[in-house]
């Protein structure tokens, strides 16, 4: 008996506007119901645009240059993107829950017990459910867009990248959810993270840099053929880490105390009038890479904003020995680097990105050097929002490395980014740090902080209790601690 087709495309050719490159040339693919099928690929590679092909969106809701003799996409797709923020059409969360349950006719008097039970499935937990989305930090977003996928019911899902921004634990609950509410559905995948769904997908669709298909195949099967391939394109499998590390390993840290490059001491955040963070005594020196770690939710990015002089403090804070003012102007000592890099973006091209704010003689030269260093040659007249996710990121790190500043402060930098373009960045913040700048970087990634980290902060229930000394092989002791209240921004 044959299979009910789920998406079925063929001879599709498909080129992004000025690009003059064709992904996709002459691509057949079809997916049947009932399939969990994993799109492959390194970063830049096309596999949201393909997934968006076959959710329809491409071309009923994008447009785009393509050709296919045949694309018959899904049936009414349920979808979770790889930004959050660009899916949801209401601003509390009961509310966007109750939109998509709306649209499924579901009678007003059972609305409240389902979206109980999608927040506890997904395990959003909140001091009620008429909570704004705004004031959410991005992976709690993310956790809310999947619970109104599957809110819809639909017997397609797509997902993109939907544990980006998740931490470990967050991670596993939701690739458990997935595979409990949605064992008999269609699903296609996008994901860096394949190590909780490799025996969960059926199939994987590999793609290399170019956005042409390399192989179509079972998970085991196209690991083994093409292993080689995979470190080569830089596209995350289960040894990506091993085989790095055998090659390359940051050292062992041997640092001589001087000043404080960074100090804080009783030290306390606001929102207005309300206390978002507070800080008994922290200190940072030249050399530092701390990793921030915690649960979605916690304070981690509203303690980098504090830090900036984006909210309102009191108590000590010194940067080199002098005090910072409120309000002080501190894009000359800090870089910063945003969970979302499209808060930063401030002109019409990446080139023009690159060189805001710089004066500099050699300026020019420094940018053409971050083009390449981070795989962005050839986008250099694209917008910013033109790129894809993982490329957008690369931009919002290369801009922060465009001028010499002793602390850099990042948000997740590593969010979107295939294996290749992971190390190579963790490569260009080591050799910073080697200069003596220091880093600041909230991150999920537990082989990062074992392996690059210094020192790891670690913020649980809103309290970043512990600061740790990391001796870059998974070990480290207890040296401190700093009290930080609840924030669930």
């Amino acid at each position: 008996m044959s299979r009910e087709q789920a998406v079925s495309i063929k001879q599709l050719s498909l080129s992004y506007p000025n690009s003059g490159t064709l992904l996709f040339e002459d691509l057949s693919i079809d997916i049947y119901s009932g399939e969990k099928v994993l799109l492959l690929g390194p970063s830049g590679s096309g596999k949201s645009t393909l997934a968006h092909m076959m959710a329809g969106l491409i071309p009923s809701a994008i447009e785009l240059p393509y050709h296919a003799e045949v694309l018959v996409p899904a049936k009414q797709p349920a979808i979770v993107f790889q930004d959050p923020d660009t899916q949801f059409c209401m601003p509390y969360v009961d509310e966007e829950i109750a939109f998509v349950l709306e649209n499924r006719r579901m009678p007003r008097d059972q609305m409240d017990v389902a979206i109980e039970r999608l927040l506890a499935q997904v395990g959003l937990d909140l001091p009620e459910r008429h909570w704004p989305i705004a004031a959410m930090s991005q992976g709690m977003k993310q956790r809310l867009a999947i619970a109104c996928a599957l809110a819809a019911e639909s017997d397609v899902l797509f997902l993109d990248e939907p544990t980006a921004l998740l931490d470990p634990e967050g991670t596993t609950q939701i690739w458990q959810t997935v595979r409990q509410a949605c064992s008999g559905k269609t699903i296609i995948i996008i994901e860096h993270k394949i190590s909780e769904i490799i025996d969960f997908v059926d199939r994987i669709v590999l793609f290399n840099e170019e956005g042409q298909l390399l192989d179509d195949g079972a998970p085991q099967e196209l690991f083994q053929r093409y292993h080689r391939q995979l470190d080569e394109y830089g596209i995350w499998h289960p040894y990506s880490w091993k085989n790095y590390l055998s090659q390359y390993a940051p050292g062992k840290i041997k640092q001589k105390r001087h000043t404080p490059l960074l100090l804080l001491n009783h030290w306390a955040a606001y929102r207005g009038k309300q206390r978002v963070g507070k800080v008994d005594e922290a200190v940072v020196h030249a050399g530092d890479w701390v990793c921030i770690t915690g649960k979605n939710g916690a304070g981690k990015s509203t303690f980098l904003y504090a830090l900036m002089n984006l909210l309102k403090w009191k108590g000590t804070y010194q940067l080199n020995g002098e005090a910072v003012k409120p309000k002080q102007s501190l894009s000359e000592q800090i870089g910063f680097v945003f969970q979302n890099p499209e808060f930063q973006f401030v002109a019409d091209s990446v080139w023009q990105e690159l060189l805001a704010g710089c004066s500099r003689e050699s300026a020019n030269a420094q940018a053409q050097s971050l083009l390449e260093m981070f795989q962005l040659e050839g986008k250099q007249d694209n917008h910013p929002y033109m790129l894809s996710i993982g490329q957008k990121r690369r931009l919002s790190v290369a801009t922060a490395f465009m001028e010499p500043r002793p602390l850099l402060l990042f948000d997740e930098p590593t969010f979107g980014q295939d294996a290749k373009n992971t190390f190579l960045l963790l490569e260009a913040l080591e050799e910073r740090r080697r200069q003596g700048t220091a880093i600041l970087m909230v991150t999920h990634d537990e082989m990062i902080v074992d392996h690059f980290a210094t020192h790891e902060w670690t913020i649980k229930n809103g309290t970043l209790d512990t600061i740790m000394a990391r001796t870059r092989n998974g070990t480290g002791g207890d040296v401190g601690g700093i009290q930080m209240e609840r924030d669930m921004a």
